[in-house]
Parts: C-alpha cells; structure tokens; sequence
C-alpha cells in the first residue's frame, strides 16, 4: 500500500514538472503554472518605463508602457493592476488618481494571471494628459505597486500631469503601442 502510494506520488510529480516544462516552455509566457508558485515581490522585480519604439501623444495626452521584469532565478506570478503614486523631487508624495482600465490609446487586456520566468516581463500601458488646467501637478518620480504587494518600486518620472490623473492597463505579457 505505501508502495503504491508512493508510485503513485511520484508518477503525479512527474506529470505535474511536465506540465510544467510545456506551459512554461515558451518565452516566459504561461497560460497556467504548477501549484506553489510564488506571487512576484518588490525585491524580485525591476521596474521601467519605455516608450517600446512607438509614441503615444495625442490631444493633449502622452503615454508609456511601464515594464516590471523578474530579476529572480524563480517563476513568480503577476496578477492585475499597479499601484501608482506621484511624487516631487524631493520624493514627497503629490496629490494622484489613479484609473484602471482601458486608456486614451490602449484597450486594457482585463486581469489574467501571468507567470514571469527569470528575465520575464510584463507589461501595462500608462496615460497622463498635460492640457491646461487648474491643478497641475509636476512629477519627479512615479511610485510602482505590484499586484498584492504592499511595497513599491520607484523610477524617475519628470513629468507634468493634469490633476494628478493617471490611466493604466492591466499587466499583460506584452502591450502593442503602435
């Protein structure tokens, strides 16, 4: 009975780490992941913003696609939206409203769950207008919260912003600006 249960135990380990090698197999890219697979933390990610070779300015609006890769030797796994604060250059936080969703130039992909390989990235599109208004707001530095962190990433961020106002995408695997 042990002896089975044993053969048992190590046929669904085998079935589960080949499974694994098929859905991670390609391009840091999953569909699904084996159990235990942990959450993607501040310490294990690198933060950017990059315009990806296209440029999003349009009507008084201007985007960038923010980039968050795994720097860890682990799958982890990302799940929706960043957190996002503005701050001076002081580092102080400013006056941010931050707006999930689709963007003036992006349709938001919607929350899926996506697995990073070690040097995987994901990918949100972000938007800010800079038309005149009563409150603007001059940023140093963009504060980054990952999905079901606490903790933030921070990256230079000289940017003017109409009332503080922020649209983001859910992450997605890739985020196609042009």
């Amino acid at each position: 009975m042990i002896r089975s249960a044993l053969g048992r135990t190590a046929a669904t380990a085998a079935a589960v780490a080949l499974a694994a090698g098929a859905v991670l197999g390609g391009g840091g890219a999953a569909a699904a992941a084996p159990a235990g697979v942990p959450t993607c933390g501040v310490a294990g990610l690198r933060a950017a913003l990059t315009d990806k070779g296209g440029h999003q300015a349009g009507m008084s609006h201007e985007g960038t696609v923010l980039r968050l890769t795994n720097t860890t030797g682990h799958t982890c796994a990302l799940r929706g939206y960043p957190g996002l604060q503005l701050e001076d250059t002081r580092h102080q936080p400013v006056e941010t409203h931050t707006t999930w969703g689709d963007t003036y130039f992006v349709q938001d992909p919607g929350r899926h769950t996506l697995y990073l390989r070690p040097g995987g990235s994901a990918e949100a599109d972000l938007v800010w207008a800079h038309a005149d208004a009563p409150t603007m707001v001059q940023a140093g530095y963009l504060r980054i919260t990952p999905p079901a962190s606490h903790d933030h990433l921070t990256v230079p961020f000289a940017k003017l912003v109409t009332n503080g106002d922020l649209s983001v995408t859910a992450f997605a695997y890739r985020i196609d600006v042009s």
